[in-house]
């Protein structure tokens, strides 16, 4: 069971370090901005990259309730929210299909 919540863990932090990577921009700045949008990209975005962004998001609303105290201390709540919460549901549920 124990081994089982590790693996857990360490797949819910990939997933976030991929989804993060991808939101940051440095991914989209590689893909040529004229290319049309292919189908591979919708279908890797529909079955990979969504779900990925879907847990990002989840984890990033539990690590900024988590960071909240400290973001507060430090007066950077703003920031904090926008990094780990704004951020990924954008990237997760604003943009279009394929458009990584």
């Amino acid at each position: 069971m124990r081994a089982i919540a590790k693996k857990t863990v360490v797949m819910l932090l990939v997933a976030v370090f991929v989804t993060t990577v991808f939101a940051s921009g440095s991914f989209a700045q590689a893909v040529i901005q004229d290319e049309e949008i292919s189908t591979e990209n919708m279908v890797v975005d529909a079955i990979l990259v969504r779900p990925l962004g879907l847990c990002a998001v989840v984890l990033g609303v539990g690590l900024f309730v988590i960071s909240l105290p400290f973001s507060a201390l430090g007066k950077n709540v703003k920031e904090a929210g926008e990094k780990l919460v704004v951020a990924p549901a954008k990237f997760t549920f604003t943009r279009p299909l394929g458009d990584l």
